[in-house]
């Protein structure tokens, strides 16, 4: 696992409760004065799965002419993942899609009408992040002619999300005791804790090549690095 990542500086803010309190806050125990920070913990590691968004599109002058070679074009597609390890739980139809077809070069400049294009798109999850660029290269092979995006995750987040956690509640107690020694008060203990975790998936990057099918060498991709955020709201009571 990848060390934490240096937390950046998130904002802060020092509150100091009023020494007038409400009824509720003196039934629930709440101290009377706080101090409230937001502390930032970051964490990478590598994508171990991937998300491919394809499918298959086929024009023809007709609907069903069109319907039909897409049908067909999509079974081939079905056939090789499975051939290719993909287990049919990993695999979401996607958008089906059926529309008119238009020259738009005509002599008057008016649009005609050619015929109509079939697109049936897949999600599929690819479990072995290194299998990915031939998954790519066999389904574009066997009929896959449009390739919306390639996203990245990991399986179990959780050791990277405990990191960051981790990270984020030791640069709060930092803030914390740094603006207590700055207020000239004591820091006391902590009052409440609430947390916000977001992820930055990697950019996918592939060879386009692969997309009309050239080549049989597997479809290049760069998988990066996933970074993990965690936020964490502290509120520490200021010690009498």
């Amino acid at each position: 696992m990848p060390s934490i990542l240096k937390a950046a500086l998130p904002a802060m803010v020092l509150a100091v409760m009023p020494l007038t309190l409400t009824a509720q806050q003196v039934t629930a125990g709440f101290p009377a004065r706080t101090i409230q920070v937001v502390g930032e913990g970051r964490a990478s590691t590598a994508p171990d799965m991937a998300r491919i968004s394809l499918g298959v599109s086929h024009q023809a002058k007709t609907a069903g002419e069109a319907m039909d070679a897409m049908a067909q074009g999509t079974s081939a597609v079905l056939a090789r993942l499975g051939t290719e390890g993909i287990s049919q739980n990993d695999i979401q139809t996607g958008q089906l899609m059926l529309e008119p077809s238009y020259n738009y070069n005509t002599p008057d400049g008016n649009p005609e009408m050619t015929g109509f294009v079939a697109t049936q798109m897949l999600d599929v999850t690819v479990r072995d992040i290194g299998k990915l660029g031939e998954v790519l290269d066999a389904v574009v092979t066997d009929g896959a002619n449009r390739v919306n995006g390639v996203s990245f995750d990991v399986a179990d987040p959780r050791a990277a999300t405990d990191e960051a956690r981790r990270d984020a509640v030791t640069d709060a107690r930092d803030r914390a005791a740094l603006y207590a020694d700055a207020a000239g008060v004591a820091l006391g203990e902590v009052v409440t804790i609430s947390e916000s975790t977001v992820y930055s998936p990697p950019m996918p990057m592939y060879d386009a090549r692969g997309v009309a099918g050239a080549g049989a060498e597997a479809v290049p991709v760069a998988p990066g690095s996933l970074s993990l955020m965690t936020n964490v709201t502290v509120t520490y009571a200021i010690a009498e």
